[in-house]
């Protein structure tokens, strides 16, 4: 009998290879990972309370599977559909919606608990005592952008190949 991982880490590896999808191939998807990465990264300069950071967090998560489900609500329509079908338009216009309100609901989660002037105070005056570190941001943020515009088909290589290996032992 071949000795083969349980269902229940095979449930992770397909999550896993639907989280990389919709990275691989949906642009917003790739910016809101961004957006959420810089929220993360900056967190740190803010007076937050573990109920604000659990209300950040979840807020991000919010927007992350909504994104999630757009994408599969567009290639449930596209397969069902192989032409035009007002029906599937209306699926991913709906789908789009909740994106957009997810997002939107998000940036005024993020206005309330991160509106604190001190602490952009405190992100100027960390960078201007350290010039190394704004000049990393930029560059960080230069590979943000090609990674939002382009997106990182490296991963999907990456992890097929790292969950082949996995397979194979």
């Amino acid at each position: 009998m071949k000795n083969r991982p349980s269902k229940f880490l095979r449930g992770f590896k397909f999550a896993f290879r639907g989280l990389i999808h919709c990275i691989n191939n949906e642009r917003n998807m790739r910016f809101h990972t961004a957006v959420m990465l810089y929220v993360l990264v900056f967190s740190p300069f803010f007076t937050l309370s573990k109920t604000q950071y659990a209300i950040l967090i979840a807020t991000i998560s919010s927007v992350i599977c909504a994104e999630m489900l757009n994408t599969a609500a567009e290639e449930l329509a596209d397969l069902s559909a192989a032409d035009y079908n007002p029906l599937a338009r209306a699926a991913k216009d709906i789908a789009a919606g909740a994106v957009l309100v997810c997002a939107f609901f998000s940036v005024v989660v993020g206005i309330i608990l991160l509106w604190q002037p001190d602490a952009f105070v405190r992100i100027y005056q960390f960078f201007l005592a350290r010039p190394w570190w704004f000049a990393l941001a930029l560059a960080a943020t230069a590979l943000i952008a090609v990674y939002v515009a382009k997106g990182p088909l490296w991963i999907g290589r990456a992890c097929a190949h790292w969950i082949g290996k996995a397979r194979k032992r």
